[in-house]
């Protein structure tokens, strides 16, 4: 009898395509969830079945509430190597697996750009006039030559952002709880006093960090207030790092030129969300990750984590 492996999340049906599955197909069933399943009890009743299970990144949390309900559940694979919703103690405890995939930052580095690009030259007003045959140049382009960039967070997406930057002429400043001076130079970009300097002084502004207990609300009401009226505002990270009421209420008084975001608190983005309708917001689905190249990593390793699994040596084990 062949085991059952749920792929979930699998939006564009790519995942079959994404990779070689064939290896497992006299052993394992692979079965595609193109919805994102939001409901607790809905997901319990809905994986009952499977015994494999890969998620792709942070999107389905699996608590210990989850895990004691999936008791024929023995490989969880997440892709990337870390994963923050997953609760690592419970699915030890129900001797659940927990393995990994390989994660290329490239790509949202490169959607970064795209955002911070699509602000400043009004991609999608000037895209949507010409195709409806309205005006011929209704805006007018903020310049990145000479304009100061300024980074919350330089870690490995955050200093090659920088060197984009750098090679548009423009001057990159960073800050964080941690960053050095030493690692600041490292990078070839200024280390800026403060979190408020920083933001105060940028006019571009784009967050690179780790979610956690001290990035949690780190750019709320206070520090919005901080931004000149030109400044865009640039998140691909993680949503809760800014305030989102605060933001909305920023970009409804034009506070701010605009902002860039990829990541938000509740995922997919539910259809009235004031997000989807806010103005001066460059909007897309946590496409960060997505691309061609981190999808053929994600579910070829996928198969070779339940290969190596199916051998009883795991690898790339998380936990």
């Amino acid at each position: 009898m062949r085991l059952r492996c749920a792929v979930l999340d699998d939006f564009q049906n790519a995942a079959l395509d994404s990779a070689d599955w064939s290896p497992l197909e006299d052993r394992v069933e692979v079965v595609i969830f193109r919805e994102h399943i939001a409901d607790e009890d809905e997901l319990a009743a809905r994986l009952a079945d499977f015994e494999i299970v890969v998620t792709l990144r942070e999107r389905v949390p699996f608590p210990a509430t989850l895990l004691d309900r999936l008791p024929r559940l023995q490989l969880l694979i997440a892709s990337g190597m870390r994963n923050s919703v997953i609760d690592y103690a419970a699915a030890e405890r129900n001797g659940v697996t927990v393995c990994g995939t390989a994660s290329s930052s490239t790509p949202p580095v490169e959607l970064t750009w795209a955002l911070l690009l699509g602000l400043a030259r009004n991609l999608v007003t000037e895209n949507n006039a010409l195709r409806a045959g309205g005006p011929w140049q209704s805006t007018v382009g903020a310049d990145l030559h000479g304009r100061r960039l300024g980074l919350l967070g330089l870690g490995k997406i955050g200093s090659r952002v920088a060197q984009v930057g750098l090679a548009f002429g423009m001057r990159v400043s960073a800050w964080s709880q941690n960053l050095t001076k030493e690692r600041a130079d490292e990078v070839g970009v200024e280390l800026a006093a403060s979190k408020e300097e920083l933001l105060s002084g940028s006019d571009f502004v784009s967050v690179h960090l780790k979610l956690s207990d001290r990035t949690r609300g780190l750019v709320g009401a206070a520090e919005l207030a901080l931004l000149k009226p030109t400044a865009y505002l640039i998140n691909t990270s993680r949503a809760a790092i800014i305030d989102q009421d605060a933001l909305l209420a920023a970009l409804h008084e034009g506070r701010i030129a605009g902002a860039g975001l990829d990541v938000f608190d509740t995922e997919p983005l539910p259809a009235g969300h004031p997000l989807r309708s806010a103005p001066r917001l460059l909007a897309t689905p946590h496409l960060g990750y997505v691309s061609q190249s981190n999808y053929a990593a994600y579910y070829s390793h996928a198969v070779e984590d339940i290969q190596a699994f199916l051998a009883g040596e795991p690898v790339r084990r998380l936990g």
